[in-house]
């Protein structure tokens, strides 16, 4: 059940997984100009109601998120999400690869299931799980997405679990639509990581595909 209490963004301090908490602190050392903090949500500029369309991604990356503070901001992955996003009318302006850029969402939100960088990209099952009670007030707000679009195993797994969902009865898979009974439509991607298109596991086409998808439910 979903705590309507809980806030729907961690503070920038958030300390709730200390391993997560404890590398930030490094890199804010490092590299003092970047971000370095809890990603919020990529929501649209002056949206009067919630978005019809939630994208849920794994985690900051290093260079990408991390360093701008905008999800899939300054890294491959967000080259092809955002050319994909304006191609099909989810986004307009130009996307410059920094978050104060031209570019602007139209009725799509942009969230990771993780809002902190882990190493190696790889978060716990501890902090996927703690980090879900700012997950769920994107996904359960009112009114309901109308679709959500999981990029990778991990995302579509704990957009799930945020849901109430059994793993077993939406299995991931790439393209696979999936309605839920007065819910969301769930739709499966791999995620547009650089390893992913370069060994040639998820093409543009594919990618294509999955917000084609999306754009046929929405019209």
């Amino acid at each position: 059940m979903h705590d309507e209490t809980a806030p729907s963004e961690p503070s920038p301090d958030c300390d709730f997984c200390p391993r997560l908490h404890a590398f930030i602190a490094t890199w804010r050392e490092r590299e003092p100009t970047w971000y370095n903090a809890p990603v919020r949500a990529f929501l649209p500029n002056g949206a009067v109601s919630a978005p019809r369309l939630v994208i849920v991604g794994l985690a900051p990356g290093l260079r990408g998120a991390n360093r701008t503070g905008r999800p899939f901001t300054g890294d491959y992955a967000g080259d092809l999400l955002y050319s994909t996003l304006l191609h099909f009318g989810f986004a307009t302006g130009c996307f410059e690869a920094r978050p104060d850029d031209s570019l602007e969402l139209v009725d799509t939100a942009i969230v990771n299931a993780v809002r902190c960088m882990p190493p190696e990209n790889k978060p716990t099952p501890a902090e996927i799980n703690t980090c879900r009670q700012f997950l769920a007030p994107m996904l359960l707000g009112h009114p309901l997405p109308r679709v959500i679009v999981t990029l990778g195993a991990v995302a579509h797994q704990s957009t799930l679990r945020a849901l109430g969902l059994r793993i077993k009865d939406y299995p991931f898979k790439h393209g696979l639509q999936m309605d839920v009974p007065g819910g969301p439509t769930l739709i499966a991607s791999y995620h547009c990581s650089r390893y992913n298109t370069n060994t040639g596991v998820l093409t543009t086409a594919m990618f294509h595909d999955v917000f084609r998808q999306a754009r046929t439910l929405l019209d």
